[in-house]
């Protein structure tokens, strides 16, 4: 394989498995995918994506079983710095799941201004213009 396949093959891989966030809020409203908060009590107690189920790191393996297998899990952690999504979604495609990883996680969903939930209240941040056309 030529170092130009090689770098297509990578970016086609990039593209078949992460979504953006605008794409994963419409997987989800579709009913095809369901996000997945892979952070720690602390950081999904501080706030969390609405509708989001909380699967942190150290209850991927007494959950496994207990997961949807009908729809992508759509995994996320706090934002581009952070690869705990990375290794918990290499679990769970390894037990044959259906996995994407959010693109920018939690911090640009916040960003976009989508829906966000701390202590069962549901609102919304307005969009950074940085990151989105919305006013």
């Amino acid at each position: 394989m030529s170092s130009l396949d090689a770098r297509l093959a990578h970016v086609d891989a990039r593209l078949a498995y992460e979504i953006d966030v605008v794409a994963a809020r419409e997987a989800v409203a579709s009913g095809e995918a369901v996000l997945v908060d892979t952070r720690r009590l602390e950081s999904w107690n501080h706030g969390h994506i609405a509708g989001a189920m909380h699967l942190p790191k150290t209850a991927v393996d007494a959950r496994l079983a207990t997961l949807p297998r009908d729809r992508t899990l759509i995994v996320y952690g706090w934002g581009p710095g952070c690869n705990g999504a990375t290794s918990t979604a290499r679990v769970l495609l390894a037990a044959g799941l259906d996995v994407r990883e959010l693109l920018g996680g939690y911090e640009y969903w916040v960003r976009n201004g989508f829906e966000v939930e701390s202590s069962g209240v549901v609102s919304r941040r307005r969009p950074d213009p940085l990151v989105t056309a919305e006013p």
